[in-house]
């Protein structure tokens, strides 16, 4: 049915093609359809200038497909440009160089710190309620402290 509906409509159905292809790409995000609806409409447009067998056409169209991604992804802006608050998604790394007073001593390594309206859990060296801490990395949960 395809083979016989390629053969019927000629080049025009690489234009069909590409053309839906690129209206996919308008409703689904990223660049991915844009790159065979490019390599449709050339295949497309090369079958109405040489006519060539639609098998040669099929390798054609999936030659041209990975040429036009890779040129895509090799002159196309890519997603490692550098952000503009590194930390984000990073609570605990926000808070590195602030200092707290303590609400519960350290005990073993392990003790409480109110940071706004907000308790952590604080790791480091012993030391007594009132104490005032400098977070010096965020590890998850936990926040590593020093004595300030």
């Amino acid at each position: 049915m395809i083979v016989e509906l390629i053969s019927t409509l000629g080049a025009w159905s690489w234009w069909i093609l590409g053309l839906l292809l690129l209206a996919v790409e308008v409703f689904l995000p990223g660049f991915f359809f844009l790159w065979f609806g490019i390599a449709a409409l050339i295949i497309g447009t090369s079958a109405l200038l040489v006519t060539w067998p639609w098998q040669f056409q099929v390798v054609g169209f999936a030659v041209v497909s990975v040429i036009a991604a890779l040129l895509g992804r090799r002159f196309g802006g890519t997603a490692d440009k550098p952000s503009d608050d590194p930390h984000l998604n990073l609570r605990g790394e926000r808070l590195v160089g602030r200092s707290f007073v303590l609400d519960e001593p350290i005990a073993e390594g392990v003790g409480r710190v109110r940071v706004d309206d907000s308790v952590w859990q604080v790791r480091g060296p012993d030391a007594p309620a009132g104490s005032r801490v400098v977070v010096v990395s965020g590890d998850g949960p936990f926040l590593r402290v020093k004595p300030a």
